[in-house]
């Protein structure tokens, strides 16, 4: 479940990119606060104390923001990148108060082992859910342990901790369990199909 954790913020007063880069090379992070009908606040956040922070908590961490002495909790809405040099760019985050709940994406951790011989495809990370602010999963664990070829986990099969709502489709294919190519079944039909291909 979330954690919070406090960071401090400065209130960011100047502008443009030149700024932001500016910044950055200053061990800060450009980041914009709104929801809940505020006015959105252009911040400066530590680096490193913010790396450590989504690195402890996944992406939808939870901080208490210390704004110039001011105290806001505020849920990482997305965090960008740098394709290259993986470095944070810049952070949206979005006001939440305590007990409310929140729409998010939670990752999907797939555990076991199917049956010998099969394929587990994993074909969604990710799952959207309604959860309470300070109640948020780090993830969600699937179990495949057991299951043979042909058996299937869709979202409505998934255990959702307590307090939370499914918002994605339930029926969007979480995890599929098939038989991998060449199999015997596959060489069968394979086989026949020349059988008929050579008759006609």
């Amino acid at each position: 479940m979330s954690n919070t954790s406090k960071l401090s913020a400065s209130i960011r007063t100047g502008k443009g990119k030149g700024d932001a880069r500016r910044a950055r090379r200053e061990g800060q992070v450009p980041a914009v606060l709104y929801g809940h009908g505020t006015t959105p606040q252009h911040l400066l956040l530590p680096a490193r104390d913010l790396a450590a922070i989504l690195r402890n908590n996944g992406l939808n961490a939870i901080i208490d923001l210390d704004i110039e002495g001011a105290s806001q909790l505020a849920l990482t809405k997305q965090v960008d990148v740098h394709a290259l040099r993986n470095y944070i760019q810049h952070v949206d985050l979005v006001v939440v108060k305590r007990g409310e709940k929140v729409t998010v994406e939670v990752a999907i951790a797939v555990e076991g082992d199917a049956v010998s011989g099969t394929l587990v495809v994993q074909d969604a990370s990710v799952v959207e859910i309604e959860a309470e602010a300070l109640h948020i999963p780090e993830q969600i664990v699937v179990s495949v342990e057991g299951l043979g070829a042909g058996s299937s986990i869709t979202a409505a099969d998934l255990v959702l901790p307590e307090g939370s709502t499914l918002v994605s489709d339930p029926g969007t294919l979480i995890v599929a369990v098939n038989e991998p190519k060449g199999s015997s079944s596959d060489d069968a039909e394979a086989e026949g199909d020349d059988a008929e291909a050579a008759a006609e």
